[in-house]
């Protein structure tokens, strides 16, 4: 993970964007008066979304799990996850 102060940030948002959108590896962002901010891709934030939403629930976290336990005890894939 990359971490930039807000000056850097500022002088390179847009190398700092093309990185995150290029290596999907997040960006912090440190401020001396405030919290730390996370530059993250579109896509990958869509990701986090959706996962979220996939897992918010019990029954389909167990079916996910479930389903994955499946893919990866059958031939071919057991060696691809």
């Amino acid at each position: 993970m990359h971490v930039l102060t807000v000056k850097q940030a500022k002088e390179k948002l847009k190398q700092a964007m093309d990185d995150v959108c290029r290596d999907h590896e997040p960006t912090i962002i440190v401020r001396k008066r405030g919290k730390p901010v996370v530059l993250l891709s579109l896509r990958d934030y869509n990701g986090l979304q959706e996962t979220m939403y996939l897992l918010g629930s019990t029954t389909n976290t167990q079916r996910l799990k479930r389903s994955v336990a499946q893919l990866r005890s059958s031939p071919p894939y057991s060696s691809d996850i």
